[in-house]
């Protein structure tokens, strides 16, 4: 505990200096975070296969490359987001100016998960130092090869004043709850996400709560079966599932509904073969609790694909579930692995009267040709983001927000809501000495029919 609070005190006296205040110490630092990636690049894919076992290819094009391309980003256009802004100003404030100031918070604390461990630790840190704050981050103890990189790579680049890195379990998780930080960014599930705000709110802490729910998938009678199945797969079998925007069920329409599952039958064979838990490029599930939590997911259910697993491995194959009743286990929770239950649906009202019975969802997929079906889902139901004809690739750009709403989160970032997230907004206006006007001031007089005429 004394060591979290001497941690917090010296990045509170660091950031008191000003130097993070200026844009190319900011930029210098955003390049040296992306030198030590790169020279850890190997040993980040490794951690990350020896965690969640993501093949190569996964954990760069999910993680790495990611990071990457935030970093890039953000030091091509930090110069003009960080710019002071020149707003208009009301004619009853002549004479006047008016701007707005980014400016940072202070000392600030990320929490990152184990699903995604490198990505979601280092993606809000790039925008913590884009704002130009101190931090202080805390990566999953359930991924800790990934936590050791991630410490090592950020202790090569930084001073432990300026930006650090603490390990370990519920129990830091709880000491630097307990401190007073300036922002807190938050990634995780829901139960853990309102025992942070709880204890943000002590302080009057702003925070940012990325968290996750039970996303929905329908496809429309009127979409391409073969391809909506690919990609639905694909999103609902990366990372095994521990996504928090995977699909988590499928809405299908009743006339589709068979050849939609054969075809993502044959999709699950194609990307994993027939035995996916013997495929070295499967991963697994980060651990036997969420591993037998799983398990317990399928039993009594109807197994149209997979549900076979590996005990010795973690791994658990996909597995589509046909027929699934609404009050069944698999309905009740944020499934996060690789199971998909399919409900056969007539009415599109149905569909969207079920969906919004519940919180609001992080993501939303949508398979369909139809324009009017689309603006209408996209119009009447509430949720963080999603995709049309598609699934996770809305979060894999910079040049939208990705957050949640609701019970699947507060707030968003990437790119410039990166830098937005991590700094207040500051409003300024100047007045000018070389003239007063005295309509203000007391006595007021008759001076109100002057002040509708100003101000209608």
């Amino acid at each position: 505990m004394e060591d979290v609070k001497k941690l917090i005190k010296q990045q509170r006296e660091f950031f008191s200096t000003g130097k993070t205040l200026d844009l190319r110490f900011r930029i210098n630092a955003l390049k040296k975070l992306k030198e030590s990636v790169k020279k850890h690049e190997e040993e980040v894919c490794e951690a990350l296969r020896r965690d969640l076992n993501k093949a190569a290819f996964e954990a760069y094009a999910t993680e790495v490359g990611f990071v990457y391309a935030e970093i890039n980003e953000m030091i091509r256009k930090l110069p003009g987001w960080s710019r002071v802004k020149k707003v208009r100003t009301p004619v009853t404030q002549f004479k006047s100016s008016s701007y707005i100031v980014s400016e940072p918070y202070g000392v600030v604390l990320i929490m990152s998960p184990w699903n995604y461990p490198f990505q979601l630790s280092i993606a809000p840190l790039i925008g913590a130092i884009a704002g130009g704050n101190c931090a202080v981050v805390k990566p999953s103890a359930y991924s800790p090869n990934t936590s050791s990189i991630i410490a090592k790579i950020i202790g090569e680049c930084f001073d432990s004043n300026y930006i650090c890195v603490i390990e370990g379990g519920r129990e830091a998780n709880k000491e630097l709850l307990n401190e007073k930080f300036d922002y807190i960014f938050f990634t995780g599930s829901v139960s853990v996400g309102k025992i942070v705000m709880e204890a943000a709110s002590k302080n009057l802490t702003p925070v940012t709560l990325e968290l996750g729910g039970k996303s929905p998938c329908i496809v429309d009678r009127d979409s391409n079966i073969d391809i909506s199945a690919r990609r639905i797969i694909w999103g609902k079998t990366i990372n095994s599932g521990q996504t928090c925007v995977a699909p988590d069920y499928c809405f299908a329409h009743k006339d589709i509904k068979d050849s939609l599952i054969a075809a993502m039958i044959k999709y699950i064979k194609e990307f994993y073969g027939d035995k996916p838990c013997a495929n070295p490029e499967y991963p697994r599930i980060i651990n036997e609790k969420h591993f037998n939590r799983l398990k317990a997911l399928i039993d009594g259910e109807e197994v149209a694909a997979g549900g076979d697993f590996n005990e010795e491995t973690l791994q658990i194959s996909p597995t589509i579930l046909d027929n699934v009743n609404f009050d069944s286990a698999v309905m009740q929770e944020e499934i996060f692995g690789p199971i998909l239950p399919i409900i056969e649906y007539d009415d599109i009202e149905q569909v969207i009267s079920y969906i919004n019975s519940h919180p609001k969802p992080l993501a939303l997929y949508l398979f369909t040709n139809n324009k009017e079906l689309e603006q209408m889902i996209v119009k009447r139901v509430p949720f963080g983001g999603g995709c049309i004809n598609d699934t996770l690739v809305h979060l894999a750009t910079s040049e939208m927000p990705f957050g949640g709403v609701g019970e699947s989160g507060m707030g968003g970032y990437h790119g410039k809501w990166s830098f937005d997230t991590f700094t207040h907004k500051k409003s300024i206006m100047k007045k000018s000495f070389s003239i007063d006007i005295e309509l203000r001031y007391p006595p007021y007089g008759n001076k109100l029919n002057i002040l509708k005429k100003i101000m209608k």
